[in-house]
């Protein structure tokens, strides 16, 4: 479902992404972990078409990412770490807007909506202003408006990051739901081994632009000669605490505007 070949990304000087190449199969939940700075966000950026790579190949869902971002674009649903609702439009509005862009069929979007808020818990605070909702709920809309536009490809860029553990057990028992259910292929990254090691059924873990290992959780403890998932990120990474910043991207864009 993706195929990375000798992805690279530099901003001026700094090499972000190294000539990585890894692939996902199709219906797997698929786990890139590394420290900050890693360069993973910037991988993701480039799958979902928001960065343009110095160098190397792309495809996912079918479509060479460079030649063909629009068909990308409607095959995948991204869900970022920070929370991207508009606050002034109801649950319900903010759906329907993504169900336009997304060309979901007119009339399939009322029926899409209320079924996957239905699924999510939140049918009867459709009509409430996204900005009453707590960050769990706003979590919960955002789950549903990746999955919206019934896309191939699920992306979760630290998209678990603070929430409580009830709200992410419903994240993750849902997204399994789906993964199994409508075969939705599911990329993420996250800081929570254990959550990578419970959920995810391939990992590679990535460290100054390189994948550094690749594999099931126990082939890469095999690799690693370790009994934990954590001990295996540690031997490959280092122990020592990363003053790199999280998201290179960020940090190169405030550099070229001075």
């Amino acid at each position: 479902m993706i195929e990375v070949s000798n992805l690279t990304k530099n901003f001026g000087d700094l090499c972000a992404v190294d000539r990585v190449s890894f692939s996902v199969p199709k219906g797997i939940i698929f786990a890139f972990l590394g420290p900050n700075g890693a360069g993973k966000s910037t991988t993701i950026k480039m799958l979902t078409t928001i960065l343009s790579p110095t160098s190397g190949s792309m495809n996912v869902g079918g479509f060479d990412v460079l030649a063909k971002k629009n068909e990308v674009r409607a095959s995948i649903g991204v869900i970022f770490q920070d929370h991207t609702l508009d606050d002034d439009l109801t649950a319900y509005e903010n759906l329907y807007y993504h169900a336009v862009l997304y060309k979901v069929a007119q009339n399939q979007r009322r029926d899409r909506i209320e079924k996957i808020l239905n699924d999510i818990g939140l049918f009867s605070r459709k009509d409430s202003l996204v900005r009453e909702f707590s960050g769990g709920m706003k979590r919960r809309v955002e789950i549903a408006r990746g999955l919206l536009h019934f896309p191939k490809i699920l992306f979760l860029d630290e998209a678990t990051l603070g929430l409580d553990v009830q709200t992410n057990n419903f994240f993750w028992t849902y997204l399994d739901k789906i993964n199994k259910e409508e075969g939705v292929t599911v990329f993420f990254t996250t800081h929570n081994l254990d959550e990578a090691e419970k959920n995810a059924k391939r990992i590679a873990i990535i460290d100054n632009g390189k994948i550094l290992i690749e594999g099931t959780p126990c082939e890469i403890k095999k690799k690693t000669d370790t009994d934990s998932l954590e001990k295996a990120f540690l031997k490959l990474t280092g122990y020592d605490i990363r003053e790199q910043p999280a998201d290179h991207v960020d940090v190169m864009r405030k550099r070229f505007k001075r």
